[in-house]
C-alpha cells in the first residue's frame, strides 16, 4: 500500500507563488506596466469614436474627424506594440519561473529520504514532475501573460465606464453579478475536484509503473486479471473525478455566457433614457456600450484563466507539497569516529505488516567482508536497508563511529555506506556522464579503472565512441556493434539492445568511483551470469581492498570468500563465524552449503 506524498495547503500555495514573483520582481513589474499602458491606449478609441459623434452632431467639418480618426490609429498601433511587448516579457519572466519550478523540484525529489519515495510509489513522483509541472509551466508561460493582460484590461474599461457616467458604471457592475454567483460556486469546488483528478492520475501511473516493472512476477503468479482489474478501476475512478470537472466547467461557462448579455443591454437602455432627457450625450452612451462590448473579451479571457488556474493551482499544490515531505538529514551531522558499524537490539516492522527483525545484534568491524546468507523471507534485505539508512529501526540502534547511520547527512552517508541492488539504473546521456554522477571530478584515467575494475573496460572500448558513446532512448544500454547482427538488433532510436547484466557493471563502476568505505552488495551482481558474477565480485573485493563489503549471498561462493558469514532465520541472527568453523558446526549455514553443492548432510 502506498502512502501518497503530501499536497500543498492554499496558503502554501499563494507563498509559493510570491516567492516566485519576488525572484523576478522586475521583469513582474515591465509586464503590469507594459500591460497598463497597452490597457490605456485601447481605451482611447472608444472615447474617441463617441467624440466624433457628438463632433458630427454638433456640425463639425471633416477636418474634425479625419483629425479623431489619425489619434485613433496611432493608440491602436501603440496599444498593438505595447500588447506585443508585454506578452514578450511575459513569456520570458513565465519561462524564468518555470525553470526555478523544475529546478526546485527536482532539488526536493533528490532531497527525499529513499523510503519516502518507495512507499509513495514512483507513479505519484512521476505525475507530479511530469503532467503537474507541465500545467504549472503552461500556466507561468501562456496563461498567467494573458491573465494579466486580460485583468488589467477590463479594470481600465470598467473604469472608463464609471469616468463617462457613474451611474452607467454601476449599472454595468451590477448587471455582472450573476458572473460573480457562478465564480463563487465554482471555486468552492473546483480545487477539491482538480486534487481528486491529479491523485486519480497518480494512481493510473504507479498501477502501470508497478506492473510493467513486475511484468514476469505477475506472469509467474498468474495475476494478469487481478492487474487488469486494478488498472479498469483506477480508470474508472479517473474517469469519475475527470466527469465531475467538467460538470463544473459546464454549469460555469454556461452562466457565465448569459451573463455577458446583460451589461450592453441594461447600458443601452439606462443611457438612452439618460439621452432622451438631455442628461447625457450620444456619443458618451456609444462610447459606454464599445467599453463595455469590449470588456466581454478579456472577461471572457479572465474567466477561462481564472478555470484554468484551478486545475493549475492543484498541480502547484502537488509539486510544492514536496517541499512537505520528511526531508533527508540536513548537512552538518557529526562525523563518526571510525568504520566500525554496530547493531544492537534492532527490531524493525514494516507498515501493516508483522516484524521482520527480532532483536538481531552484530558488530561489522572496518575492512571486513562479511557474507549474510539465509532462507528467502529471513530478513536480510531489511537488515542491509538499516545498515544502508535507508530505514530507521523501530527500536534498536544501528551506528557507524558511534553516529546513527539514518542521522548522517546525504554527502557523509554517500561516501560512508553504499548500497548496491539489482536494480540498476541507466541514464541519457554518454557512458562518461554516467559514470560521472559518481564523482564528477574523475579524470578519463579513475574512469577507465573503475571500468576495468568490474569487467567492462573492454566492452566499453568496443563501442563506436568509447566513453562518449550515446546510451540509447529510454535508458537503454548498447551492446558493442557486430557487423552481422548490428542492424537487425538496432532500435528505431538509433540504440541497439539494452544489456541488463552491463547496466550493472555501470552500476558497480559507479560505485568503485564514490570510493564509499562500506559497500552493502544485495544482489548486486544477480544479473551477471555465475562465472562473470564470481569475477566481479573479486575484481571488487581487490579494488576495495582495506574496505567493508557487506554481501546479502545469494550464490553461497561469495559466503565461502568472506571472513565471516551471518546467518539469517525468521528475522533472528542466528549464526556468525567462519565459513569453515559453521560447515564444521553443522547447522543450518551446513545445511544450506551442502544444499548448494547437492551433497547430502552428514549424518549426526
Amino acid at each position: 500500500m502506498s502512502t501518497r506524498l503530501p499536497v500543498a495547503e492554499p496558503a502554501d500555495v499563494r507563498a509559493a507563488a510570491a516567492r516566485l514573483i519576488r525572484a523576478d520582481g522586475r521583469a513582474f513589474t515591465a509586464v503590469l506596466a507594459l500591460n497598463a499602458l497597452a490597457a490605456a491606449a485601447g481605451l482611447v478609441g472608444p472615447w474617441l469614436l463617441g467624440r466624433i459623434i457628438d463632433e458630427v452632431r454638433s456640425g463639425g467639418g471633416v477636418a474634425v474627424v479625419d483629425r479623431l480618426a489619425l489619434v485613433i490609429l496611432v493608440c491602436a498601433l501603440a496599444q498593438l506594440v505595447l500588447a506585443r511587448a508585454a506578452r514578450f516579457v511575459g513569456h520570458r519572466f513565465g519561462e524564468r519561473t518555470l525553470a526555478r519550478v523544475r529546478e526546485e523540484f527536482v532539488e526536493r525529489a533528490l532531497a527525499l529520504p529513499a523510503s519516502v519515495v518507495e512507499r509513495a510509489g514512483t507513479g505519484d513522483l512521476t505525475a507530479r514532475g511530469t503532467a503537474d509541472v507541465a500545467t504549472v509551466g503552461t500556466t507561468l508561460r501562456d496563461a498567467g501573460p494573458e491573465l494579466l493582460i486580460s485583468s488589467v484590461q477590463a479594470l481600465f474599461l470598467i473604469g472608463a465606464v464609471f469616468v463617462l457616467d457613474p451611474l452607467l458604471g454601476a449599472c454595468a457592475v451590477l448587471s455582472q453579478a450573476g458572473i460573480w454567483f457562478a465564480l463563487r460556486w465554482y471555486l468552492r469546488r473546483a480545487r477539491a475536484g482538480y486534487l481528486a483528478e491529479g491523485a486519480a492520475t497518480s494512481e493510473i501511473a504507479e498501477i502501470v509503473s508497478a506492473t510493467t516493472s513486475g511484468a514476469r512476477t505477475v506472469e509467474a503468479f498468474g495475476l494478469q486479471r487481478r492487474r487488469v482489474a486494478a488498472s479498469r478501476d483506477a480508470l474508472e475512478t479517473s474517469r469519475r473525478t475527470r466527469m465531475y470537472t467538467l460538470y463544473l466547467r459546464c454549469v460555469f461557462f454556461l452562466a457565465v455566457e448569459v451573463s455577458y448579455l446583460l451589461p450592453v443591454t441594461v447600458v443601452l437602455i439606462v443611457g438612452g433614457a439618460l439621452h432622451a432627457r438631455g442628461a447625457m450625450s450620444l456619443g458618451a452612451v456609444v462610447a459606454a456600450a464599445l467599453f463595455l462590448r469590449q470588456l466581454e473579451s478579456p472577461l471572457d479571457t479572465v474567466l477561462m484563466r481564472v478555470e484554468q488556474l484551478q486545475s493549475s493551482g492543484a498541480s502547484f499544490a502537488r509539486v510544492e507539497g514536496l517541499g512537505r515531505a520528511p526531508r533527508a538529514v540536513p548537512s552538518g551531522s557529526p562525523a563518526p569516529a571510525d568504520d566500525r558499524i554496530d547493531v544492537r537490539r534492532v527490531r524493525y516492522s514494516y507498515d501493516r505488516g508483522g516484524e521482520v527483525l527480532r532483536g538481531v545484534d552484530l558488530t561489522v568491524r572496518p575492512g571486513e567482508r562479511l557474507a549474510v546468507v539465509g532462507p528467502s523471507g529471513a530478513g536480510k534485505t531489511t537488515l542491509s536497508r538499516l545498515l544502508a539508512g535507508i530505514d530507521v529501526p523501530r527500536s534498536g540502534t544501528v551506528t557507524v563511529g558511534g553516529v546513527p547511520i539514518a542521522g548522517l547527512d546525504p554527502e557523509q552517508l554517500r561516501r560512508q555506506v553504499v548500497l548496491v541492488t539489482q536494480e540498476h539504473h541507466v541514464f541519457l546521456g554518454t557512458v562518461r556522464d554516467n559514470l560521472l554522477i559518481a564523482e564528477p571530478a574523475a579524470g578519463d584515467a579513475e574512469l577507465w579503472a573503475a571500468l576495468a575494475a568490474v569487467g567492462a573496460a573492454d566492452w566499453v572500448g568496443e563501442l563506436p565512441d568509447g566513453l562518449d558513446t550515446e546510451l540509447g532512448s529510454g535508458g537503454g544500454l548498447p551492446e558493442p556493434a557486430k557487423p552481422a547482427e548490428s542492424a537487425g538488433r538496432a532500435r528505431p532510436g538509433g540504440a541497439p539492445v539494452a544489456d541488463g547484466s552491463r547496466a550493472q557493471q555501470l552500476a558497480l563502476a559507479r560505485v568503485v568511483l564514490a570510493d564509499p568505505h562500506t559497500l552493502i552488495l544485495d544482489e548486486a551482481t544477480a544479473l551477471l551470469d555465475p562465472a562473470t558474477a564470481r569475477h566481479t565480485e573479486r575484481a571488487l573485493a581487490a579494488v576495495l581492498e582495506g574496505r567493508t563489503v557487506i554481501a546479502i549471498a545469494h550464490r553461497l561462493h561469495t559466503a565461502h570468500d568472506a571472513d565471516r558469514v551471518a546467518v539469517m532465520e525468521d528475522g533472528r541472527l542466528t549464526e556468525l563465524g567462519t565459513h569453515d568453523s559453521l560447515v564444521a558446526a553443522d547447522g543450518a549455514y551446513a545445511a544450506l552449503w551442502h544444499s548448494w553443492h547437492g551433497e547430502r548432510p552428514r549424518p549426526s
